[in-house]
């Protein structure tokens, strides 16, 4: 929903019809691009509706321009997909779902949830994981404070601080040490910031598998 997501989820597309056809090849995408401080506002202001209507109007226009998927380039809007689904005849790609099975091919069991307070708050990403047998743990009041922050103020916006940056990995090593065995890098921001090479157990990031799906689709 970020710029910053946008130019991610457009790169790795981009990258992913490159290497399966050939370096001359890109992605044919169409993308609806939302003033992220008008979603922002509405997400603060708890008007879910009108984010629905806003989200379902989008899904309709992609479909109309000849889409053949659709996916919601950032976790938490995805509180919105069903409001999506249920104006087009063509798929919308959940990205728990296909967080859900690369996180199944590990056999991971305990995983910990980052993203934004919304993500880790509500449900729809956990329940995913729940169905599929997995247990999510996601960090304590003051930690969820300091992701969603930092997702808000400055990784939206493209700002990449270093300080942030031994923050999250704070946080991460006291989920690993309440027993995750893996990370879900659940906002699509989060990956400009934190890698694998960064973390000790397997770390899915989600803008990545999501994007992969798409293509694989």
């Amino acid at each position: 929903m970020t710029p910053e997501a946008t130019i991610l989820y457009y790169r790795i597309l981009n990258q992913l019809n490159a290497d399966s056809l050939g370096k001359s090849h890109s992605a044919e995408v169409i993308i609806n691009s939302f003033d992220f401080g008008k979603i922002a506002k509405l997400q603060k202001e708890n008007r879910w509706d009108l984010l629905d209507e806003m989200m379902a109007d989008a899904g309709k226009s992609l479909e109309n321009a000849g889409a053949s998927c659709i996916l919601i380039c950032a976790n938490t809007m995805h509180l919105c997909i069903d409001a999506v689904r249920d104006v087009v005849k063509i798929p919308v790609i959940h990205i728990a779902d296909a967080t859900s099975k690369e996180i199944s091919k590990k056999k991971l069991k305990k995983v910990a949830l980052l993203g934004t307070k919304y993500t880790m708050e509500k449900t729809f990403f956990t329940d995913v994981l729940k169905s599929s047998g997995m247990e999510t743990i996601i960090p304590n009041l003051e930690d969820r404070e300091v992701i969603h922050d930092i997702i808000y103020d400055e990784l939206a916006v493209g700002i990449l601080n270093p300080t942030s940056k031994e923050k999250y990995l704070k946080i991460i090593h006291k989920l690993i040490k309440n027993g995750a065995e893996g990370i879900i890098l659940g906002c699509t921001e989060i990956p400009l910031l934190i890698t694998q090479a960064d973390v000790s157990v397997p770390v899915f990031d989600t803008t990545k598998i999501h994007s992969i799906a798409a293509f694989n689709f």
